[in-house]
């Protein structure tokens, strides 16, 4: 296929875009909402800078911009290359002003998110604090807990949101290349058949996807665990940042060397879509792994078994841990994408 055509040059470029337009817009949204706060002028001001100012603060919120953007940008990327390869770029090239519509949609997206859903479950957190409505009548234990339920279920509502909302505005910005007529496309020459070039590394891809939503999962699981379980963020800055910086690192570049391993040399096409699934599946089954080892671990104690009691045996059982992670990341992120992947390799 020729792509000298500047549309359909403009066409291969729609992942790019996406992914760009998605967290470029995020990233604005972001900045005014964090100037509002901060600007000078109200006590409300000056409480939220001195906030800021603690490195607990600081450090989640860079935490959980990270993995936002991470995973905004892969979805968005990925909603980008599935049209290109199942479209085709001939038709793709059709939908004039997808970036426009996309970012458009994302827009609302967004402003439904930090505008509408941010400050509606901050209201529903401060019911279950001291002096709301619920306090007193649920008593003191069940306002804690409800407190992290409701933290848990913002996590929850709020990437469902993002996810549902990148799926709405990539189908709303392509529904020209969608609804294309057949006969647009049987027009076309010979030569502009709906195929799409390999790119740098569809193998790369692949494996870049698979290791960057693992990791943005990881980071959103340990966010959401935080919040449901009132976490204290104290310590100093570096301990912080190797506790929410080093284990999501380390976690998507295993993922990545699995998702590598688990794909060949020659693979084509990418199917963004399939590399998310081995993401997530990996994830959960690594999780699923690890729970049931501490539950058998943590039995075997309570059993009276002296070797797996004290605290040389808790520092044994995390390092067993630590490494049992790492080992089924690679083995799962692996063998998920081998077989979800098999038919192209």
């Amino acid at each position: 296929m020729t792509t000298a055509d500047p549309a359909h040059a403009r066409a291969l470029r729609l992942p790019r875009d996406f992914a760009l337009i998605a967290v470029g817009l995020d990233a604005v949204l972001l900045a005014i909402n964090l100037s509002m706060l901060l600007l000078p002028g109200t006590d409300e001001a000056a409480q939220i800078r001195r906030a800021y100012a603690q490195a607990g603060v600081w450090i989640l919120l860079v935490a959980s911009t990270a993995m936002s953007w991470a995973l905004i940008g892969g979805l968005a990327w990925s909603h980008g290359r599935h049209a290109l390869e199942r479209l085709g770029v001939p038709r793709v090239a059709l939908s004039g002003g997808a970036r426009l519509r996309f970012g458009g949609v994302w827009l609302l997206v967004l402003v439904l998110n930090h505008l509408a859903l941010t400050p509606l479950f901050y209201e529903l957190q401060l019911m279950f604090m001291p002096g709301g409505r619920y306090a007193e009548l649920l008593g003191g234990a069940v306002p804690r807990l409800s407190l992290g339920l409701a933290a848990l279920l913002q996590s929850l509502v709020q990437l469902g949101v993002l996810v549902l909302g990148l799926w709405l505005a990539a189908r709303f910005a392509l529904r020209r290349s969608r609804s294309a007529a057949a006969e647009a496309l049987d027009a076309r020459a010979p030569d502009e058949v709906s195929t799409v070039p390999a790119g740098a590394s569809p193998r790369l891809a692949v494996a870049l996807l698979v290791g960057g939503l693992f990791a943005s999962l990881q980071v959103w699981s340990a966010l959401a665990v935080a919040r449901w379980a009132g976490a204290s963020q104290d310590g100093g800055p570096w301990a912080l940042l190797l506790t929410w910086a080093l284990p999501p690192v380390v976690a998507g570049a295993l993922a990545l060397w699995g998702g590598w391993l688990g794909t060949r040399p020659g693979l084509w096409p990418v199917r963004p879509f399939r590399a998310v699934s081995a993401a997530v599946l990996s994830f959960v089954l690594v999780q699923l792994g690890c729970i049931v080892f501490a539950f058998l671990w943590f039995a075997l104690a309570v059993g009276a078994i002296k070797a797996l009691q004290g605290i040389g045996a808790m520092a044994g059982f995390m390092a067993v841990l630590i490494a049992l992670y790492a080992v089924l990341t690679v083995l799962l992120a692996r063998g998920m994408t081998r077989r979800l992947y098999r038919r192209y390799l």
